[in-house]
């Protein structure tokens, strides 16, 4: 394990806490770096680079890099990944999802804020580039990315909000990357820009997705909309959203709170420049905390207050959720490297690293 500085929220989370944590990650994995959602659960390869990234933040760098290099393994010819993965590699579902796909380059990214190992990041950096040259095969005219389309069959005919915010932010780390390797990708930023104006300007260029709460944070979260523009966008959703005490509703038609939209909610606060919202958001989330460091997946709150609370789905907790966790513990905090990674704009930030002066 590297020693550096790791997140720490005093009277929430300790490092030791978000050390199991990490724990409850890491004893998921399998041996081929495979990390899947819940013991012989499946894995995407989204879900699957948030928790190799949570590893990255608490230091279990060789694992966080035996994730990214299992996907580079199983990377498809032309740069794409199916959707679910099984532990006894079966697909589960062979859709080619266009979000899913970009988050790759977020992963390699925050590998290199954590470890500055260039050889390592050398090495990833052609799967990056064949995932995001995938990606924006599938841009459409306005510069919205299609969300994705079967093998052998023409793309889907719209965008969403949630997916393109998140490419937008995994095109950055990317062309951060081709910056620091000498093998720069202005299309790709420009790419990014070009999402941010629809973003700020044209919502209708997006299916509409209003019922769940990651259309409403994630153009935050990703940093499409910064400053007031964020603020009003996450002060109009709150009352939605948001059940006090308790947490973030994964759509906003049930009392379904889950810890890992409480958590990326608490990152778009954070983002916006509201950090003690952001830290009462992951007080909320302790519920959900099991004594091995593990996160419940959800929790259903009875409207009538002495009925009983449901787990949903149940007895379940997944490794994305704990991932969420520490990664917004981090955001908070600023603990480790990549703790700025949300909560800093990534328009070709750190573009005058060059690998000759390392």
């Amino acid at each position: 394990m590297t020693t550096r500085s790791m997140p720490h929220l005093p009277g929430i989370l300790t490092t030791a806490d978000l050390a199991r944590t990490a724990d409850s990650i890491q004893a998921l994995q399998l041996p081929n770096g495979m990390i899947p959602w819940y013991p012989n659960g499946h894995c995407d390869p989204w879900n699957h680079v948030e928790t190799a990234m949570a590893l990255n933040i608490m230091g279990r760098d060789e694992a966080a890099l035996s994730a990214y290099k299992w996907l580079a393994d199983i990377q498809h010819e032309d740069g794409s990944w199916f959707n679910y993965y099984m532990p006894d590699t079966t697909i589960e579902d062979a859709k080619l999802d266009t979000n899913v796909n970009a988050y790759i380059a977020v992963g390699v990214w925050t590998h290199w804020l954590c470890t500055r190992d260039l050889a390592a990041v050398s090495a990833l950096w052609p799967t990056v580039r064949k995932a995001l040259q995938w990606v924006l095969s599938m841009r459409r005219e306005d510069g919205s990315i299609v969300w994705a389309r079967e093998v052998d069959s023409q793309p889907w005919d719209y965008a969403l909000l949630t997916g393109c915010s998140s490419i937008r932010h995994a095109l950055h780390c990317g062309a951060a990357l081709g910056d620091l390797l000498g093998d720069s990708q202005p299309e790709w930023t420009a790419a990014a820009d070009a999402i941010d104006v629809l973003i700020t300007s044209n919502l209708d260029a997006f299916e509409p997705k209003a019922r769940w709460a990651m259309d409403w944070y994630y153009p935050v979260l990703t940093g499409a909309m910064t400053g007031a523009h964020a603020k009003a966008r996450l002060a109009e959703g709150w009352d939605r959203f948001v059940l006090d005490d308790r947490g973030v509703r994964c759509v906003d038609d049930e009392q379904w709170v889950t810890a890992a939209e409480t958590s990326e909610c608490a990152i778009a606060h954070c983002a916006a420049g509201d950090r003690d919202i952001a830290r009462e958001l992951i007080l909320w989330t302790m519920p959900h905390r099991r004594e091995d460091g593990a996160y419940w997946t959800g929790i259903v709150y009875p409207a009538e207050p002495e009925k009983m609370i449901v787990r949903f789905p149940a007895d379940e907790y997944s490794a994305y959720t704990a991932a969420a966790i520490i990664l917004a513990a981090d955001a908070i905090s600023g603990g480790s490297p990549a703790s700025t990674l949300f909560t800093q704009p990534m328009a070709r930030r750190n573009a005058h690293l060059k690998v000759r002066a390392l």
